[in-house]
């Protein structure tokens, strides 16, 4: 079984990835109401990543017989001043969520919970990709703000499909 310790904290993150799926998905209608699809269908499938790294969570608790709770949630920020807001919100964002991430680990590793330490490193992985993403997407946005079409060409080419990673933790409710 995972620490106490520990397993209280993932709870707690739980929590922290719902709120960022809802913040990615006010984000996406954000820029779906400025028509721009591009942009939009980014957020939208950040926030289903959110939505489904808290359900990887939920399945290690699961999994290693710990308590699941299911924190609620603030409202997300659906207001932006301008085009770039939603990005550099969206990028402050993940870099808390690293530092989230970067907590769970040092309790796991306090704790001599080898398992947990170990769950945690596919987390660590995904944040420098997700925080250079936005570091990215912001330099886009803020250079072309006065031209949609190029932020929406430049999304279009460079946030094609992902792959599957076949090294990420199981997803509770998919087999």
């Amino acid at each position: 079984m995972a620490a106490p310790r520990f397993t209280d904290l993932l709870n707690a993150q739980i929590g922290n990835e719902f709120a960022a799926h809802n913040q990615y998905l006010a984000c996406a209608v954000y820029y779906d109401g400025l028509t721009m699809p591009q942009l939009a269908g980014f957020f939208y499938g950040q926030a289903l990543e959110e939505r489904q790294h808290a359900l990887m969570m939920v399945q290690y608790l699961l999994d290693t017989d710990a308590p699941v709770e299911i924190p609620g949630v603030d409202a997300p920020v659906s207001a932006f001043a301008d085009i770039s807001g939603p990005v550099q919100l969206a990028l402050e964002q993940e870099k808390k969520v690293t530092e989230q991430i970067n907590a769970l680990l040092r309790t796991a590793r306090e704790e001599n919970d080898f398992a947990s330490e170990q769950f945690m490193q596919w987390f660590i992985k995904e944040q420098v990709e997700e925080v250079a993403t936005m570091n990215d997407l912001l330099a886009v946005v803020t250079r072309s703000k006065d031209d949609i079409n190029a932020i929406e060409d430049w999304v279009a080419r460079e946030q094609g499909g992902a792959d599957t990673d076949p090294t990420a933790p199981p997803v509770a409710g998919q087999g």
